[in-house]
């Protein structure tokens, strides 16, 4: 196994495994080292997602955020995968080291903002350990930590030459404005044409907001008409909640939809609120402006280094062609010109026709690649062909700014709301054998860290977690209460159990620390141009060219999604002759000129560096930049 250091990203801090204290260092990079940080575009980096309250418990004075009761009103509970389990900040900055092990050079962390703690009641009653009920989008919640704890963790970070993406949220606050039509039941979607803006309770209902031109005149002067919000439901904010959120503007009601639930179709998917989560009326230049104001707050006060966008495809894009901009603006301002937004366009399907509507109208930068996901889903558990991955590709032309958008999308294979890839492949192949299973996790991870995008590692994979969706696959890296948490194999190992899960000997971890050391030492696997050498109708090869940027050297990627071997040929350019392994048992030289023969073990793959080429007869053979 080659030494994880990641030296060859510039602006990177070299750092080694270790499974030593916590280290709580929280100097800050200077002159031309942050300037080389600042200077790596997306594409650059290896990202890991983790979830704080699941990942490390730095401080257990602040388990309860300072709200006395029980876990009913402070949300606690380490025993119940619903509730707050003690993971924060502190902790994450005590394991700073363990990441950069992993070869991450880039964390997105969840909603660190402060959250109504406890939604819901009896069996329906669970906590905000996740982030996404937020009540205040200025401070730190409490159960994380402090203002300063952030602050640390991102001087931590960067000290390391490590960048901070933080998760934020804009369709919808906590659950706090109620509905008097429906006080002990969901508020069914009531659509504009029924319940039009200039009428109370219904077409026939009294005039009201007298002159309003609805919500597609995004104007101030037209939104000042809009003073009442009881035009489809009476909403209304419980006693004693008038001042719940922050900043103040939030309280008021009429900055919010108020139509009912979301039935994720038509108008009501921008317009209703999700399980009554508080939606809001992003087409109002007041929302539009306070969230400019509120995000850009959090570049000025942190120096963070970019956005994943919760529930991206919610908001309308009129929202997102002001937001967008303006970040960037403030991002550039503040001295961080690749500022990386992303937005969640979640899908279960491949695709990226309709992701690419989101970079194309929506205008968002880029999106996280849920078509990505599906494709090696589809083609690594399910058992289709490769020619899907061939598609996947092809249709990289569709998103606005074509191949050079597609290579800043954010590419995954687990996360934590469709569950693990694991857990997908256990699916798809109940009574599969526990090296078949690793082999095919191993694989999908290649995939990931080799193939164009900006890829994200989801916390825990590297420990062999195997969790499903929601709940099941939100782990506890540290010692966990929750039964079904701790009667999880570990893929690799087959351990279980209710101990710490830092280790960086097992199987897994391995692989993808190999992975990421791989991607983040050759720029072809970072920036380069990528091109489909070989693809079929049924599970095997599939294999790319990816080309250095400067030297236009190559590496050919193949994998192996069938579980018998291949052998066969495979198209190079032409000036591509002597080959060094990456990985796997590469031929030293091309069979032909333009033709290198492969053979790859069952669920194997390869990774192949061509000897630099002239530029004037690699380039035509490869096909246009």
């Amino acid at each position: 196994m080659a030494a994880l250091i990641l030296a060859t990203v510039p602006g990177l801090a070299v750092a080694s495994p270790s499974n030593s204290s916590p280290n709580t260092a929280t100097s800050h990079l200077a002159g031309p080292n942050l300037a080389a940080l600042r200077d790596r575009a997306p594409e650059d980096e290896v990202v890991y997602f983790l979830l704080p309250d699941r990942f490390a418990n730095g401080d257990s004075a602040n388990d309860r955020g300072g709200v006395a009761g029980d876990r009913m009103l402070n949300g606690f509970d380490p025993s119940d995968s619903g509730f707050y389990h003690g993971g924060d900040l502190k902790g994450a900055i005590g394991r700073l080291d363990y990441i950069q092990s992993l070869g991450a050079t880039a964390i997105w962390i969840a909603p660190i903002f402060r959250n109504k703690p406890v939604q819901g009641s009896g069996a329906h009653a669970s906590a905000a350990y996740h982030g996404y009920w937020i009540t205040d989008f200025t401070h730190v919640d409490p159960h994380l930590g402090t203002d300063q704890d952030f602050a640390a963790l991102v001087q931590a970070a960067h000290a390391r030459g490590m960048k901070v993406i933080l998760d934020v949220v804009i369709n919808h606050t906590a659950d706090v404005i109620q509905y008097r039509e429906c006080p002990r039941h969901p508020c069914l979607y009531r659509s504009r044409a029924d319940f039009p803006y200039q009428r109370r309770g219904g077409v026939d209902g009294t005039p009201i907001n007298t002159g309003f031109e609805g919500d597609a005149v995004g104007s101030i002067a037209n939104f000042a008409r809009l003073t009442r919000p009881d035009y489809a439901y009476t909403p209304y904010v419980p006693a004693g909640e008038e001042h719940e959120k922050a900043p103040e503007w939030l309280n008021d009601p009429i900055y919010y939809h108020n139509r009912g639930d979301t039935t994720f179709s038509g108008e009501s998917a921008t317009m209703g609120d999700f399980g009554g989560l508080d939606d809001l009326f992003t087409e109002n230049p007041r929302v539009i402006q306070g969230f400019i104001d509120i995000y850009g707050a959090w570049i000025d006060r942190y120096g963070i280094d970019g956005y994943r966008i919760d529930t991206a495809r919610h908001v309308d894009p009129a929202f997102w062609n002001a937001f967008v901009p303006a970040i960037l603006a403030r991002a550039k301002a503040d001295g961080i010109p690749n500022f990386h937004i992303f937005g969640e366009v979640n899908i279960d399907r491949m695709d990226p026709g309709y992701l690419a509507r989101y970079t194309q109208v929506d205008r968002l930068p880029a999106v996280l690649d849920f078509a990505f996901r599906r494709a090696v889903i589809d083609t690594v558990a399910d058992g289709k062909g490769t020619e899907e991955l061939a598609e996947l590709f092809a249709d990289d032309a569709l998103y606005r700014g074509g191949e050079k958008t597609a290579h800043q999308l954010t590419t995954f294979i687990s996360n934590h709301d469709n569950g693990r890839f694991a857990s997908l492949v256990l699916k798809a192949l109940p009574g599969i054998a526990g090296d078949e299973l690793m082999r095919r996790v191993i694989l999908a991870h290649a995939m990931l860290l080799t193939l164009r995008g900006v890829p994200a590692i989801y916390y825990g994979d590297e420990q062999g977690f195997s969790g499903g969706e929601d709940r099941a696959g939100r782990e506890d890296m540290f010692v966990s209460g929750v039964a079904s948490y701790n009667e999880e194999h570990l893929i690799g190992s087959g351990v279980s159990g209710p101990g710490e899960h830092f280790g960086t000997d097992g199987p897994m971890f391995r692989a993808i620390a190999e992975l990421a050391r791989l991607r983040t030492s050759q720029a072809a696997l970072t920036r380069g141009r990528q091109i489909t050498r070989a693809s079929q109708d049924q599970p095997g090869i599939f294999a790319v060219s990816r080309f250095d940027p400067d030297s236009d050297r190559e590496i050919v990627i193949a994998f192996n999604t069938s579980t018998a071997p291949i052998h066969r040929n495979v198209q190079v350019n032409v000036g591509s002759r002597d080959f060094t392994a990456l990985h796997g048992a590469c031929p030293a030289k091309a069979t032909a000129p333009g033709s290198l023969t492969i053979d790859l073990p069952p669920l194997g793959y390869m990774v192949c560096a061509a000897a630099p080429a002239a530029r004037n007869g690699s380039r035509s053979a490869a096909g246009p930049a």
